[in-house]
């Protein structure tokens, strides 16, 4: 998984999946969890923002390895 490799080099990356259990089992370190795209049209442009958001904090945060986080809803 690329993620993982990068992670190796030094660099912090966060995966975003609806799916954090298999990301998990691929060795993602910082996982967050997105939601399921059931809309043609995808998510607005709100819940984007919030799960970017969250991504950049946990960038910044020293994590256990397959830490996930949630998004919160407004």
């Amino acid at each position: 998984m690329l993620a993982k490799e990068i992670e190796r080099a030094g660099v912090p990356t966060v995966f975003v999946t609806s799916l954090p259990t298999i990301a998990t089992m691929v060795g993602a370190n910082r996982i967050v969890r997105g939601p399921a795209i059931t809309h043609p049209f995808g998510l607005d442009e709100a819940d984007r923002r919030r799960i970017v958001e969250r991504a950049l904090e946990m960038l910044e945060t020293e994590v256990e390895p397959a830490t996930v986080w949630e998004v919160e809803a407004e």
